[in-house]
């Protein structure tokens, strides 16, 4: 229950130490939430897991030992808090009906958040393999529409830490040296967030009236790029050029067929985001979402161009 004195929900953070939960969970606390994460074992083996928790700790984060496969320990994390916060991995998405479930036990519950933290997966044209991903996520959402939950889904669009570094190349960790793959014309425009700010804009939606059975949308004015305007920014900070190899959308399905997992998922996704043009092609409605940089006007969010600066190429 939210602490009188702080007059602030206390989140429950599910997931969080993976990838962006980590980042959700550092904002809860930076922003005076009475945070908790569910873990499976507070003393892990892993030396990076167990630093993760161990800066959880000194953020004043609460560890609560449980599970989502275990109902009694999930029933008694989500009791004592005000605000769920799910951020499983791909392969738990399917799951998330054991929180739903247990959300609905307790009836407690401000504010669900399932993992989502990507496209939007109700204005998608995507192909397999990425159609099944964001069909797992829509799924969870009609749960929780069934069930009256009530929720806030988060499309953060392309986590900038997985996206540019390697200037939008899949299968790559580093930049393109000589080359650059792009995907259709290059002119089709993605959005970029950088993951410290997906944790503070969804933390900033946990106790918002404005944000209550709404999407989210990180959509920064200064991050919505095309391919060739963020090639070009690269070329400008480095003063050199890199040949521009355009693949057609027929070859781009071709690649995605003939590819291993999970490079054809992340492929497919890009052909959704690239070609089809998922992140921008339709205008946020207020009957169903709201845009964070336009309601967070005080949050300066981390620019692409300020990003590639942070990058030693």
């Amino acid at each position: 229950m939210a602490s009188a004195g702080e007059g602030k929900s206390q989140v429950l953070v599910i997931g969080g130490t993976g990838y962006i939960g980590r980042f959700i969970v550092a904002a809860s606390a930076r922003e005076g939430h009475p945070t908790s994460v569910l873990v499976r074992d507070a003393a892990p083996s892993d030396p990076a897991k167990a630093a993760v928790l161990q800066g959880f700790r000194d953020a004043g984060v609460t560890l609560v030992k449980g599970d989502i496969y275990d109902h009694t320990s999930l029933l008694a994390a989500i009791k004592s808090s005000d605000v769920v916060i799910s951020a499983v991995g791909y392969a738990q998405l399917p799951d998330q009906t054991l929180i739903i479930a247990a959300i609905k036990e307790t009836g407690n519950i401000k504010r669900f958040f399932p993992s989502e933290f990507g496209n939007d997966v109700d204005h998608v044209h995507a192909v397999e393999p990425a159609k099944s991903v964001f069909g797992a996520k829509a799924r969870i959402r009609r749960a929780i529409e069934a069930e009256g939950i009530p929720y806030t889904f988060v499309s953060s669009n392309f986590f900038a830490g997985r996206f540019l570094p390697s200037l939008a190349q899949i299968g790559v960790s580093g930049p393109p040296t000589d080359k650059v793959l792009i995907l259709g014309d290059g002119n089709v425009k993605g959005v970029f967030s950088a993951e410290e700010d997906v944790g503070t804009y969804t933390i900033k939606a946990v106790d918002d009236p404005r944000t209550l059975n709404k999407i989210l949308y990180l959509r920064p004015p200064s991050n919505t790029l095309s391919l060739n305007e963020l090639v070009s920014l690269w070329e400008k900070k480095h003063g050199k050029t890199l040949a521009r190899v355009y693949i057609p959308e027929s070859e781009v399905l071709k690649n995605i067929q003939e590819s291993p997992v999970p490079l054809n998922v992340a492929l497919a996704i890009c052909h959704s985001v690239w070609v089809k043009g998922d992140h921008t092609n339709f205008e946020i409605d207020p009957s169903f979402g709201v845009e964070a940089t336009e309601l967070y006007p005080d949050v300066h969010y981390i620019t692409v161009d300020e990003y590639l600066n942070r990058l030693n190429f």
